[in-house]
């Protein structure tokens, strides 16, 4: 049997579970785990956290972050009549009047209007899965629809970078867990190569009790055979294990909440623990929590009134969660070391269904939230004139993919650099999203932005789209070349106002250079072709 079997079949035996506050929480120490190579990578360069939400099930992002611009389109019988937001109950957001937010969301209005929050349209990937366990894998893995990986995406770029993990972990150098995922279940993320270390405790103050000062393990020398390799590796998980927990210990009994959560919100009571960790010392680079209940085909909202129901519950625990951890963070001091990130593993139909619910659709919002934030807006408003599909089945299509938002967290927040970030990403080109970086360039208080052009999907297999308000200039030139000067016809079709559409069929694989001229400066960005 292969190591990598062996841990996966017999891990659970030997790995107790940890529960803090009635939440389970895994304390990742395997080396190939993905969320925690990364994260150990960069732990060198800074000590920048990530804190990753998980939206369970699908969530509705049209009635989360509303085009106000569209909302003639968007309140259709046709489209989603029967479950629209009120227009006069939408959050307005500050200088963006082209977009709301539901009126639950308050908190995250707030954090808008502070600078703290990216909104980052339409994410996904090309060909999309409308499977939750699919799709989910999709997103743990950042592999194309149409492909599989054993490793998850953080997992590849740190490779064999740690000689001898586990077996000299934890050191001085690395005393604590090095990633951990608090809920009542673990994420397929954290589950593929390898498996997870998971400590078992009520609560820090009782673990002691429960497990002991110590591993009672045998120090009998083990034979030079497979089995007794095997062996020895389970001898030091549970090493490890203890270890970990010791420090998760001191950690909670060391750190305080310095605000009122709210009640009746599993989020809130996750993002508590994780605050209080990283206000007890804990050397952790990357939390991982989950929230469920956004697979809304039916009931989503009130018979009475389209702002309440299940979807706005939801949409209420996400904000008051994250607005409790915000200003948690800042009563700490520790705000600006710490950035979040929503993820869901699709979005919803753009239109209805007959039971006052939505159906598993393509591209979503996702939030980044933290004092880093630089861009607030990655994207427009999809156009509700274009969703792809047929009657009684309209997609958001894709605009930003959303191995584009981790290339920025791995590059612009935690550190890595543009070739380990390719590796991560299967050796494909992803622009990191400009969450992190002013796109703004001013001279003065009134001087425009510079236009920029937004490709997606980016790999292309056989047709892309090229998003610029350059493009709502009357006269412009678009090149196409390879990286040797050759010029390409990809037969340019315009679609909209601020879109034009690529055909790349018949190019080979490779990469290629758009370059815009409107008689002012040029705006070029490169293109993926793949097949």
């Amino acid at each position: 049997m292969k190591r990598r079997d062996f841990i996966q079949y017999t891990s659970a035996s030997f790995f107790l579970p940890m529960i803090l506050d009635g939440f389970g929480a895994k304390a990742h120490t395997q080396a190939t785990t993905p969320f925690m190579k990364a994260m150990l990578d960069v732990a060198n360069a800074n000590d920048n956290i990530l804190v990753v939400i998980q939206l369970a099930g699908g969530n509705d992002g049209l009635n989360m972050v509303i085009p106000l611009d569209q909302y003639a389109a968007y309140s259709a019988t046709a489209l989603r009549g029967s479950i629209a937001i009120p227009e006069d109950k939408i959050l307005k957001l500050k200088d963006t009047p082209q977009t709301g937010l539901h009126p639950s969301m308050t908190g995250l209005q707030r954090l808008y209007s502070e600078g703290k929050l990216s909104i980052v349209h339409s994410a996904g990937y090309p060909n999309p899965s409308f499977s939750h366990f699919r799709a989910s894998d999709i997103w743990f893995t950042g592999v194309d629809s149409d492909k599989l990986s054993t490793s998850g995406w953080l997992g590849r770029y740190v490779g064999d970078r740690y000689a001898g993990f586990p077996d000299n972990y934890p050191n001085t150098q690395n005393p604590d867990p090095l990633a951990i995922q608090i809920s009542s279940i673990s994420a397929t993320v954290f589950n593929t190569v390898s498996s997870t270390a998971a400590l078992a405790i009520q609560n820090p103050d009782t673990f002691a009790t429960i497990v002991g000062d110590k591993p009672n393990i045998s120090p009998t020398p083990l034979p030079k055979t497979p089995a007794g390799k095997y062996t020895e590796f389970v001898r030091q998980q549970q090493i490890s294990s203890f270890a970990y927990a010791g420090q998760l210990k001191t950690a909670s009994a060391k750190g305080k909440n310095f605000v009122t959560y709210p009640t009746n919100n599993s989020l809130a009571d996750q993002l508590k623990i994780v605050s209080r960790l990283i206000h007890g010392g804990l050397q952790t680079k990357i939390y991982y929590v989950t929230l469920g209940g956004f697979d809304t085909h039916e009931n989503q909202v009130s018979t009475n009134d389209n702002s309440t129901g299940g979807h706005a519950t939801l949409m209420q625990r996400i904000s008051e969660g994250i607005t409790a951890f915000m200003d948690d963070l800042k009563a700490q001091g520790t705000q600006d070391k710490v950035v979040g990130m929503t993820f869901s593993e699709f979005g919803r139909r753009a239109n209805s269904n007959g039971s006052k619910g939505t159906d598993h659709g393509w591209a979503s919002p996702l939030f980044v939230f933290g004092n880093a934030v630089k861009t607030q807006i990655i994207g427009k408003n999809p156009d509700l004139k274009a969703l792809s599909g047929t009657t009684g089945n309209f997609n958001v299509p894709l605009q930003n993919d959303f191995r584009q938002v981790y290339a920025a967290i791995l590059q612009d927040w935690m550190g890595a650099n543009t070739a380990s970030v390719k590796s991560i990403l299967l050796d494909k080109t992803f622009d990191p999203s400009p969450i992190f970086k002013n796109t703004k360039v001013l001279a003065n208080e009134t001087e425009a932005p510079l236009a920029d052009l937004n490709i997606y999907p980016n790999p292309a297999q056989n047709e892309t789209t090229i998003e610029s308000e350059a493009f709502a200039k009357n006269n412009f030139e678009m090149a196409i070349t390879d990286v040797y000067g050759r010029s390409f016809d990809a037969n340019p079709n315009r679609i909209s106002r601020t879109q034009v559409s690529l055909n790349v069929s018949n190019m080979p694989a490779g990469k290629y250079f758009v370059k815009v001229d409107t008689g002012a400066e040029p705006i070029v960005k490169a293109l993926m072709v793949v097949r």
